[in-house]
């Protein structure tokens, strides 16, 4: 009995172990990749690949990790549908289904055109054609945010477009699991689309009617683990039951996120769900990595880097063509097109498929795969140049009616605060003087298409420039709280009508500027762009009207 259990711990860590050292080298590679400003998903790929380099990819393909690599997926996905709430959906549907759909028709169809123009199967050319008119949620939404780009037209255009991806994306893995069955594409494409409406009217269903009542019953027990193994429980069940239905675990998994998408709880289920996300996701990527071909990549690395290279222009020029189509200026089509100019993780799912990647040459899959890495590793620098491209088309001769008389408002310093206050004066049609000293900020406003000018008004020579005295309001937005100081006392001796406010990043400083006669805003805390927008317009006498979401592209992305 004792050599029994002896054999069986030594099973049980055989089978552990190659999960466990993935683990230990998958930090490893997610703090190099910080290191080197790369994003983890390079750094996974890099190590799967140095592993089958080294000849040992088979030590690492025990059943742990294949599924703890599909459960990464399943938790992407899932995850992906917490932000698919039906009301977002309608809120923002015509750039949604309209750009959206736009986008991958002309990218995607034109990708699977070339696919099957040079002879490959057309089955992996719609599957991976279309696939490769997807871009890169993760990496995508990571920038927007890390530029505080959320509410103007590019940012905002690009997340309708992504969520559209992601509906694109369920489909092309629905149609990979079709596939996989053995029938034709197209008839297998048709059942499999309807149960998979069968499965999002069940999904709706469950949202409207059991969400609620089930967390506010865990609610009761007050317990973090009851939410942890509520969470886990919705994102495997959901995935078990389309995968019984004849459909991919991961489309229930996406359908399970819907589900809870519309809840008062979707904040902590997905506070919950995100850390085994990033974990059980780092394995899929190692796996991708590992298995690439090392000696077929070193044979064709100059095919590798020419189908890199192929994929960004190609995708960066067709994303331009497709936003011109739905008639956004030429600066705006260019720094969306270079935002979305890179492959799509789940582009990596489709080709390790074996249903799609069986269809063609193993080292074909291998370029592609590769390519697709690159093109996430570079996204930063190619979206950069698009930005630094649509600045300098936006820069020309000044419009002179942005100084005129008509503008009651002043704003200096387009921060991300300086930003919402522009983007409600301009809904409300009342004109505004946009002034940044700082170069880049300055150029990076006019990228993303604000009317904007680049003076000092630290200096009080320029003052008449500008023309402060026929303004009403001055909204100091820059965040530099000492030329302020310094300022005070001249502007109040030659600017005594003009009503000034100051967007500060913290209260520390509040009753310092209230005493000096400014109006002090904490922009920093909950609600304090409303709040910076609310305390202009009572200056102005003028009642604020709310803008509607998605109105920015309509308003400034074919400007």
């Amino acid at each position: 009995m004792a050599g029994e259990a002896v054999d069986g711990a030594h099973s049980v860590v055989a089978t552990i172990q190659p999960a466990i050292t993935l683990l230990g080298l998958g930090i490893i590679a997610a703090l190099a990749s910080r290191a080197l400003r790369l994003n983890p998903i390079v750094g996974y790929l890099g190590l799967g690949l140095g592993l089958a380099s080294l000849g040992i990819a088979e030590d690492f393909s025990g059943p742990v990790v294949a599924a703890m690599a599909e459960a990464g997926v399943m938790f992407l996905l899932f995850n992906l549908g917490l932000h698919f709430s039906l009301g977002r959906i309608r809120a923002e549907a015509g750039n949604i289904f309209g750009f959206g759909t736009l986008q991958m028709l002309v990218a995607g169809g034109a990708f699977a055109a070339l696919l099957a123009a040079l002879g490959l199967p057309l089955a992996f050319a719609i599957i991976a054609g279309f696939g490769l008119g997807l871009s890169s949620t993760a990496v995508v939404i990571g920038l927007i945010r890390e530029r505080d780009q959320d509410d103007c037209p590019v940012g905002r255009a690009a997340q309708a477009i992504l969520i559209f991806q992601d509906i694109a994306a369920i489909l092309l893995l629905v149609g990979a699991g079709a596939l996989a069955g053995g029938g034709a594409l197209l008839p297998a494409l048709g059942m499999a689309g309807a149960k998979a409406l069968a499965a999002f009217a069940v999904a709706v269903l469950f949202a409207r009617y059991c969400t609620e009542p089930l967390f506010r019953l865990i609610a009761r027990a007050g317990t973090t683990e009851v939410y942890t193994a509520t969470a886990l429980f919705i994102a495997l069940a959901a995935g078990w039951a389309t995968g019984m239905a004849g459909l991919s675990l991961t489309l229930g998994a996406f359908l399970g996120g819907m589900a809870v998408a519309d809840s008062r709880y979707r904040i902590l289920v997905q506070t919950e769900i995100d850390a085994f996300r990033g974990l059980f996701l780092s394995f899929f990527f190692i796996s991708v990595g590992l298995s690439i071909d090392p000696a077929a990549l070193a044979q064709d690395w100059l095919w590798v880097l020419l189908a890199a290279a192929g994929l960004i222009a190609v995708k960066c020029g067709l994303n331009v063509i497709a936003a011109l189509v739905n008639r956004w200026s030429v600066p705006g089509s260019i720094q969306l097109g270079f935002l979305l100019g890179q492959g799509s993780e789940f582009t990596l799912v489709l080709l390790a498929l074996p249903a799609v990647s069986g269809l063609v040459e193993p080292r074909l899959v291998s370029t592609l795969v590769t390519a697709i890495a690159i093109s996430l590793a570079v996204t930063p620098p190619v979206s950069n140049l698009g930005r630094r491209l649509a600045g300098r088309l936006r820069a020309g001769p000044p419009d002179a009616k942005l100084a005129g008389d008509a503008a009651p408002v002043v704003i200096i310093g387009l921060t991300p605060a300086g930003r919402a206050l522009a983007d409600a004066l301009a809904f409300n049609d009342i004109g505004y003087l946009a002034i940044e000293p700082d170069h880049d900020r300055f150029q990076l406003a006019l990228a993303d298409g604000y009317p904007v000018q680049q003076a000092n008004p630290a200096d009080p020579r320029s003052w008449d420039a500008i023309g402060m005295g026929k303004r009403e309001v001055a909204v100091v937005a820059t965040g530099n709280v000492d030329a302020s100081r310094e300022l005070t006392p001249l502007v109040q001796e030659r600017l005594p009508g003009i009503t000034r406010v100051i967007a500060l990043r913290g209260s520390e400083s509040l009753e310092e500027f209230a005493a000096m006669g400014m109006m002090p805003v904490d922009t920093g805390a909950s609600g304090g762009h409303e709040r910076l927008a609310d305390l202009v317009f009572e200056a102005l006498g003028r009642e604020r009207r709310l803008p509607s979401p998605g109105w920015a592209e309509e308003e400034r992305a074919v400007a």
